[in-house]
This record gives C-alpha cells, structure tokens and sequence, in this order.
C-alpha cells in the first residue's frame, strides 16, 4: 500500500507580486518586471554591497548564456556592481555548474549566472552564489530584496572607488579542464560514439569538447545558438531529436543538456530516455558499491518515482525526499554528509565535484560506469520500473489558487479514490505562475482520472 500525500503546504507561495526571488533565482520575462535592465542593475548593487566585506578588492565572476537578452541584463549587473565598487570578471556563455565552480577558483565574493535555464528565449533569469559557490540561502536573497525595497543609494561608492571590468578569455578552458579531472584516471571514452544535445545553450563549446578530448566520436546537436533558439526544438526538455540521432547515426548513447547545462537526461542506444531517478539510482549504486557514498542514502525531492525509493532500500540505502528544487536538496545534502543527490527532471548534483547540478559532469559518470561494466546503456541504465507518474500543468493568473475551497475539496476527493493507494504532490510552480499536479500509484487510469478531476478544478477556478 502506498501513503497518499496531500504536500501542497510543505511549498508555500511565493507571491511573485512581492518577491524578485523563486525557487531558483530571479526568473521572468525578458524586459518586463522583474526581469529588467533596472532591476538587474539594483540587484548588482544590493548584491554587491552585502557581499562587500573587509578591506580587499572585492570581485565578482559572471557567466551567462546565449540569450538575446543576455546582452541587456549583463551590462547592467556590471553598472549595478561596479557602482557599489566590486571589480567584475565576465565569462561570456559558460555552464551555470562552471560559474559556481570558478568563483571559488577565482576567490570571488559572490557568482552570477545569467539564465532561464530549460525556458525558451523569451525569458531569462539571475542566479546568484556565495564565494563557496553554493546558491544563497533564503534569508540572503530576503536581505537583497529589502535592501532593494528600501533604497539602495547609500550603497554607491566614490569615484575614485569605482569597480574595473575584465574579461576571463580562458574560462571555457579552465572548465574543460576541471569537467575532464572529475572521470576516472586511466580510462578513456575511445571507441564510444556518444550524441551530446547542448540545447543551442551555455554549454554549446565545452561539453562536446570535453567527450571528444576524452577519446569518444561525437555527433554534436544544438550547438549553433543565435541567440533566439536556446531550450528551442532540443534539449533536455524536447529530445526528440536526440534520440533519433542516436539511432540514426547508430551511438552509443546519447546526452541532452539544457540551457544552461545543470541538468542531464540520458537517451539509450535505442533512442529510449532515462530520466534522473535512474540516473540517480545508478550513481548510488556504483558509489555505494565502491565505498564513495559519505553517507549511507540519496537525496531527492518529493517528485522522485516510488520506485527509486524500493530501488534504493533493497541495496540497503535510503531515499531523502526535500522540497522541489535542487537548492532544497544541496542544503540537506550538506546539512546531513551526502554526496549524491538530484531531481528527477535531470538535476544531478554530486558533491565531491561540484555544488550545484552539473549536468556534463553527471553525464561523465554515468559514462564512467558503462566503461566498466561494458553493457549497453539500456540495460546498464534500466535498474528499476517506475511506478505509473502523471504530472500536469496548470497556468493561472493573479494569486495561486491552492487555497479556494473548491480546490482543496478536489484534492481530498482525490486522495479519497486513490484511498492509500498511491499520493499526490501539489504544488505551484517556483520559477512560473503554473500549478503542478503529480499523481503516482499502481493503478495509471485511476491516478490518470484523480489528476485530471485536480487540474479541471484548478483550471475553471483560475479562469
């Protein structure tokens, strides 16, 4: 029997009305509020001031990816930090793991990447990073954004004080680099024919580069951005053309990154995907087999499949399940000594390399494990059948409607018919005004019809 779950209050809102922040940074459409060349310029300087400590010169790493609009936003973080007197160091299009990595390799106070991740063109987003190059907690961004609302004028510094401006020409390199020191000494990809999707996004340069200087044949897609095409058609959120390659050009395997390439999902040399919780119960496995899990179990969310979690249990490890949003499972990860953590949707985050979701460096272990063990990605891959998961959206507009009576009796009706049977996970959406409605159980056309009644509800409340 599984627990029906009724999680919507575990999230929260997050009134976009009142708070630049989401659940991954500022994220909205390109050149409306709050994704605007002055809120980004005030973000610099509140950002800026908080994170200018001490007597040194104070720098600021950013990266980006391949947006139009990347070329708005940028220049006015620059004015906005160089004004509260922060040296900025820019990176052009690099990988937002990549960004979180240097700015602890350039001792910088704080990161910045520029991006919307799998969103098309039209919106963009700013995350921001401490100098360990783990994202800010709460209670920072809330300090950013009083600051914000409260003026920030005194944060300007005298002329004389003004910040400088540089540009890192090796960025990419040091990466490349950095991605190629994390796959096991001795052992090379020759011989694999490898289709690596880099979404027309941030990672269009380095990730073919890194699997091509590591010995595999590569059939690069999504690698000719211009600006309007990031996440369009391809990536990890549209692989189709991922996975007829694989079998067009008869690889290996294939690798689908999005737009700024913190996620991965996995294509197998049938064109079939594996999403993160395989990917995530592969790791664990090779990890725990080989004495390298710092603690005895994975972290992921509560949108992770059931079956990870029986998965996981029978080889005598436990499943952590945070809220949505790959921060929330970093910060239990580093709370409570676990390396391996991640979301289903493709974020895989593996503390001994990194910390945040890379999803190049996921690929080159999941890579690593197949060189080993010499089967095909769809059996190597394939280490549990998940249970039947229907996830649906829902847009609105004005304020989520999760507490209209009408709602709420939908989602008790709702848990009443799975009656223990399987659970629900409803929640809105951190980076979109959408709801999301993830039903899972034994039975598909039952949780199918729960989900559908939810979202019908929603939907004629949020008319």
């Amino acid at each position: 029997m599984l627990a029906s779950l009724q999680l919507f209050d575990f999230f929260g809102e997050n009134d976009m009305a009142n708070k630049l922040f989401g659940t991954d940074g500022i994220r909205g459409t390109a050149n409306i509020p709050p994704m605007t060349a002055e809120i980004a310029l005030k973000v610099g300087m509140a950002a800026g001031k908080i994170f200018t400590r001490g007597d040194h010169r104070h720098r600021v790493v950013i990266g980006k990816d391949t947006r139009l609009s990347g070329y708005m936003i940028e220049p006015a973080l620059v004015a906005g930090f160089t004004s509260v007197g922060m040296d900025v160091f820019l990176f052009g299009p690099l990988p937002t793991p990549a960004v979180a990595m240097l700015t602890r390799s350039l001792r910088a106070d704080m990161g910045v990447m520029i991006s919307a991740s799998h969103n098309s063109f039209e919106d963009n987003g700013i995350k921001l990073f401490g100098p360990d190059g783990y994202k800010l907690s709460d209670d920072v961004e809330e300090q950013i954004e009083d600051l914000i609302a409260n003026g920030i004028e005194s944060a300007r510094v005298t002329p004389d004080s003004l910040g400088r401006v540089k540009r890192i020409e090796d960025a990419q390199a040091r990466y490349i680099e950095f991605a190629k020191a994390t796959f096991p000494r001795r052992r090379r990809l020759d011989g694999m024919k490898i289709a690596i999707d880099c979404a027309n996004g941030a990672a269009y340069k380095v990730a073919p580069a890194v699997l091509w200087e590591l010995g595999a044949e590569v059939i690069p897609l999504g690698v000719s951005p211009n600006g309007f095409n990031i996440n369009k058609g391809c990536g990890s959120t549209q692989p189709d053309k991922l996975c007829k390659a694989v079998i067009d050009e008869g690889a290996d395997l294939g690798i689908a990154l999005d737009g700024d390439a913190d996620r991965v999902l996995i294509a197998d040399e049938k064109g079939r995907l594996i999403d993160g919780d395989q990917l995530m119960a592969l790791v664990g496995q090779s990890w725990g087999e080989a004495g390298r899990l710092s603690a005895p179990g994975v972290v992921s969310t509560v949108m992770s499949n059931l079956g990870l979690e029986r998965y996981l249990n029978g080889l005598g490890l436990d499943l952590i399940r945070t809220k949505v949003g790959d921060r929330y499972v970093v910060e239990h990860m580093r709370r409570h000594g676990y390396n391996v953590g991640g979301e289903q949707s493709g974020h895989i985050v593996l503390s001994d390399f990194s910390t945040t979701g890379d999803g190049l460096i996921a690929a080159l272990q999941v890579l690593a494990v197949l060189s080993r063990s010499g089967k095909p990605v769809s059996e190597a891959c394939h280490l549990f059948d998940p249970y039947p998961q229907i996830l649906e959206n829902v847009r609105f507009k004005g304020r989520p409607p999760l507490e209209l009576p009408e709602v709420q009796e939908a989602i008790k009706a709702g848990e009443s018919r799975l009656n223990g049977s399987g659970r629900l996970v409803i929640r809105k959406s951190g980076t979109e005004p959408l709801i999301r409605v993830m039903g899972e159980g034994d039975d598909e056309s039952l949780v199918k019809s729960v989900v559908g009644e939810i979202c019908q509800v929603i939907e004629s409340s949020a008319a």
